[in-house]
Formats: structure tokens, C-alpha cells, sequence
């Protein structure tokens, strides 16, 4: 084998082979700090590793297929990174609790699921791995047992389960279209589009991976598990978990050939998605529940890349699209850990959290010289220059409000404790996944969109990347003047309404019941029928 194939198996060996430990092994010492090394050959792979390299595993392993292609490479790297640094944030939150065990056990779990889902190549394995990563990652959201969380939880399995359904049944559908019995995913793809099966299967396909990204309705369970899960896991969900449906979305949709319809179908979705996420999101105080609400808003965009992409056959989509991602796995994980941080950090070292925290939520706006700047100007291509590029700018000054908002929530929540050891040391953690969320974008650029970053500097593309974020500014400037006119909407919008909606409903039906039975008694209900009686008559006479 190549160092290559080698790497490849070891992906997702090492995280399985831990997990086994994990479960054999009775000290949580020993196996917390396999949290973080299990993430490595994920990175070294990402690194080192050839794009287009394959591995057949064994009929025992049901013959999956494993294989590097560029869109898993930025995925798979981005992902391992965070899943080192909150590896380590963990093991340190966690430093001193007993009976542990559980919580490595689905850590490790959820980790093989995620990187499974960027390097398999099979339906079979596909569906797999996506059922390990949303099903696992249930243990760790209910992780403390506290009522909040558990609630967060039982939303977050159902929409997961709902996810899988979908998804089974375009896989079925997607089988039967594929000629020579073939279960590789390209093979899936390029059969579907002329396929009398296409508009079902492509219509699963689309509420699977869409609800897995959060794209609205299906969005609700992300605020409720974000704020309930702790700092680490929030991470990994926020930044990691969810990438399974945008890599499922780059995987399966058939980008060869346009599909406007489909392709227009998800541009609405996603920017329907991008705009109604920052309009809960203002209404927000808790950093981590607007994180969430931007999570729906950044998904939302990157589908509507890749609904462009689909609707005009632009083949640079998914490497456009997965560059995009690699970013918000890296920003959005980072933020989290820096919420945790901020909860430690003392007034006169606040600069230490909120300046960096500060460049990473602005380049979600396209702030000129971040990595969001580079990662905006990559979508630039799918998403062309009419009508569609200016609501991705309308969409990114609206970004830039939401992490102002997020900005400002941040620094209320800093507490006033005494700094310890453990904080100075998840303080260099967030510091360090914050210099690559800046730093990667701007070096990786120039590989995967074949172009010089160059342009990005151009005085053109300044100017398009600054007055988004300067009307943001502007709008942030304005409600900040306004105190108390935005609502207050519960976490969860949708489902906490429709929550209310129910009590209100059972309520007034159960008061319906009663009076129902009071009628029944005959002398009222004698009474109203002579009443209703001598109106019809009195009626007849008025018509005569």
C-alpha cells in the first residue's frame, strides 16, 4: 500500500481502534487524551495523501470504498483540526471528574463518523457514516443530563432520524437508477440525471442533506442544541457534525449537468435560510444561541452556492462551496471555544478574547483581509453578477449586524473568576484555531481555485467586500440606538411557537369540552334551541 492508502484507512482505523480502548478501559485518564490523538491521521491525511487516492477495504468491512477527492481533502483537514484543538479544550474542561467513560466512548464515535463521511465513496458506507455522526452525536448533546439539554436532545434525534429517512429513500431510488449493480456514489449520480427517477430521488436528497444543514423549517433543533450541549461539543456540532450534509449536498448532486428548476429551488431555500437566520438571531442575547442562528444563516448561503452551481452547471461549485466550508468548520468551531473562554477572562484581559474573536465573526461579513474576505471572493464564480450576487452582499451586511450583535453578547457574558492554569491554557487553543481560520484561507486559496489571491486585493474587490460590512456597521449602529424594539423570540422560533400554539390549542379545547357538557344539561340547551327558533322565524317574516 501507499503511504496514501495507508493514511486513508487510518482515518478512520485509529478513531475505531481508540474507541475500542476507550470502551475496555475502566481510567479516564487514559483515555481522554486519546480525544486528541485519534483526530491526527485525519490531519495527516488531509495533508499528505493524493487526491484520487482509493482503498478497497475487505468483504468483512462490506467491501467499502474509500477515497480522496479535493472537496473531502479541505473538509477532512478542516475538520481534524478542530476536532484536535476541542479534543484538547475537553480534556481539560473535563480534568477531574469521575466515571467519565461515556463521554470519550460517543466522542470518538461521533469523530469517526465525520470523517467517514468525507472519504467514503460508496452509498452503503455513505449512509453509514452519516447515521454514526447524527445518531452518536445525540449522546453528547444529553451528555449532563440536565433538563434543557435532554429536551435539546429529543428534538435533535427526531430531526436526525428524519434526516435518515429521507435519505434512505433517495439512496433506494438512486440505486435503482444506477446500471451494473454499481453503489459507488459517482457512478449514483451520473445515472440519476436521466433518470424518470430524478425528481423524486433529487427531492429526498434535498430534505435529507437539508435538514441535516439546518436550512429553515428544519432548522430548529440547532439554537436548542448549540445552547444546551457544552463548549467542546457545541464546537464539533456547530463546526464539524454539520458539514456531513454539505459534503452529502457536493456529493450527490449531479453538477455536470444544469438543472435550473432544482437548482433555483435550492438558491431560494438557502437564502430564505441566510436572511431568516439573522433576523431570529438579533433577537438573541445568549452568544451561544446566536452562533446557532448564524450557523442557519451561513448554511443557508452555502447552499444557495451550491444551488447555482446546479441550476447553471458551473463545475468550479463544489471546490467553491467546500472552500467556503472548510472556513465556517474553522470560524464557527472557534468562536464556540471562545465563548468558553470569555466566561474566564477578567476585564483587564478581555483584549485577548474579544480582538480575535473580532476578525473571525467579521470575516462571516467578508471584513477585507480575513479568511471569510478570501472565502466570499472563492463563491464569487457560482454565484455570478446579477440579482443573486447582490443578495449574497445584502446577505453578507446582514452577517456582519448578527456578529456585532454576537460581538456585543460576548463581552456581557465574560466573568469576573479568577483565572486558572486550564484557562490560560484553552485560551491558547482558541488563539491558535483563530490564527487558522485567518491564515489557511489566504494559503490554500491559489490550489483550490486555481487562481492568484491576488485579485482578492484588487482595489474592485475591496471596495465589493467593504460596503457590505460598512452598512452593517451602519444598521448595528442604529438598533443600538434603539433598545427594545426588536422581540423577544424564544430559542427554537418555530417549534417553541408551534410548543405554545399546542398548550394554547389543548387549553381552549379542553374548555370547548366543558362547555360542551354544560350544554348538554336540557335547560340550557332547550333554551338556545328556542332561541335559535324564534330567530329563524323572526327571519322568514323580515324576508316576506
Amino acid at each position: 500500500m501507499t503511504l496514501g492508502e495507508v493514511l486513508l484507512v487510518a482515518t478512520l482505523a485509529v478513531p475505531l481502534v481508540t474507541l475500542v480502548l476507550a470502551l475496555s478501559s475502566g481510567s479516564h485518564r487514559r483515555t481522554t487524551i486519546l480525544l486528541v490523538l485519534a483526530a491526527i491521521p485525519a490531519l495527516l491525511t488531509a495533508l499528505f495523501a493524493e487526491s484520487g487516492t482509493t482503498v478497497v477495504l475487505p468483504q468483512a468491512l462490506l467491501s467499502l470504498v474509500l477515497s480522496l477527492d479535493l472537496p473531502g481533502r479541505l473538509l477532512l483537514g478542516a475538520a481534524a483540526l478542530l476536532w484536535i484543538a476541542t479534543g484538547a479544550y475537553a480534556v481539560l474542561s473535563r480534568r477531574g471528574r469521575e466515571n467519565d467513560n461515556p463521554f470519550p466512548i460517543w466522542w470518538l464515535a461521533t469523530m469517526t463518523g465525520s470523517f467517514g463521511v468525507f472519504i467514503v465513496a460508496d452509498l452503503v458506507g455513505f449512509y453509514l457514516f452519516f447515521t454514526l455522526v447524527s445518531l452518536s452525536a445525540y449522546w453528547l448533546v444529553v451528555d449532563d443530563g440536565a433538563p434543557p439539554a435532554k429536551r435539546a436532545g429529543a428534538v435533535y434525534v427526531s430531526f436526525a432520524l428524519l434526516s435518515e429517512a429521507f435519505l434512505l429513500l433517495a439512496f433506494v431510488l438512486l440505486a435503482v437508477a444506477t446500471r451494473n449493480d454499481s453503489f459507488l456514489i459517482r457512478d449514483a449520480v451520473a445515472a440519476i440525471s436521466t433518470s424518470p427517477l430524478r425528481d423524486p430521488a433529487m427531492a429526498f436528497l434535498v430534505l435529507g442533506f437539508g435538514i441535516k444543514i439546518g436550512l429553515v423549517p428544519f432548522h430548529v433543533w440547532m439554537p436548542l442544541t448549540y445552547a444546551s450541549a457544552s463548549i467542546p461539543v457545541a464546537a464539533v456540532l456547530s463546526g464539524a457534525t454539520v458539514k456531513a450534509g454539505v459534503i452529502g449536498l457536493i456529493r450527490f448532486l449531479p453538477f455536470g449537468v444544469p438543472l435550473p428548476g432544482w437548482g433555483e429551488t435550492l438558491t431560494a431555500l438557502g437564502f430564505v435560510s441566510a436572511f431568516y437566520g439573522v433576523l431570529i438571531g438579533i433577537t438573541q442575547t445568549n452568544p451561544r444561541t446566536i452562533l446557532a442562528y448564524s450557523s442557519v444563516s451561513q448554511m443557508g448561503l452555502i447552499a444557495a452556492v451550491l444551488g447555482m452551481g446546479l441550476a447553471t452547471g458551473n463545475s468550479i461549485t463544489p471546490a467553491a462551496a467546500a472552500f467556503y466550508a472548510m472556513f465556517h468548520i474553522l470560524a464557527k468551531g472557534g468562536l464556540f471555544l471562545a465563548i468558553g473562554v470569555a466566561q474566564k477572562t477578567r476585564h483587564r484581559t478581555e483584549w485577548t478574547v474579544l480582538l480575535p474573536a473580532a476578525v473571525v465573526a467579521l470575516g462571516f461579513g467578508g471584513f477585507p483581509m480575513t479568511g471569510g474576505a478570501i472565502a466570499k471572493y472563492a463563491i464569487k464564480s457560482p454565484l455570478g453578477d446579477g440579482g443573486v450576487a447582490m443578495l449574497a452582499m445584502v446577505s453578507a451586511a446582514a452577517s456582519t449586524l448578527l456578529m456585532l450583535h454576537f460581538l456585543r453578547c460576548l463581552r456581557a457574558s465574560r466573568s469576573h473568576e479568577t483565572r486558572t492554569t486550564s484557562a490560560a491554557e484553552k485560551s491558547f487553543i482558541w488563539l491558535a484555531i483563530a490564527v487558522a481560520v485567518v491564515a489557511l484561507p489566504w494559503v490554500l486559496y491559489p490550489a483550490v481555485i486555481q487562481a492568484s489571491a491576488h485579485d482578492a486585493l484588487s482595489f474592485d474587490a475591496l471596495w465589493k467586500a467593504t460596503w457590505p460590512v460598512l452598512i452593517g456597521v451602519l444598521l448595528f449602529g442604529v438598533l443600538g440606538r434603539a433598545p427594545g424594539i426588536l422581540p423577544m423570540i424564544p430559542p427554537g422560533d418555530i417549534i417553541v411557537l408551534q410548543s405554545w400554539a399546542w398548550s394554547g390549542a389543548k387549553a381552549l379545547g379542553d374548555a370547548t369540552e366543558r362547555i360542551d357538557e354544560y350544554l348538554r344539561r336540557w335547560s340550557i340547551a332547550g333554551s338556545l334551541l328556542l332561541v335559535v327558533t324564534l330567530a329563524l322565524i323572526g327571519s322568514f317574516y323580515v324576508g316576506r
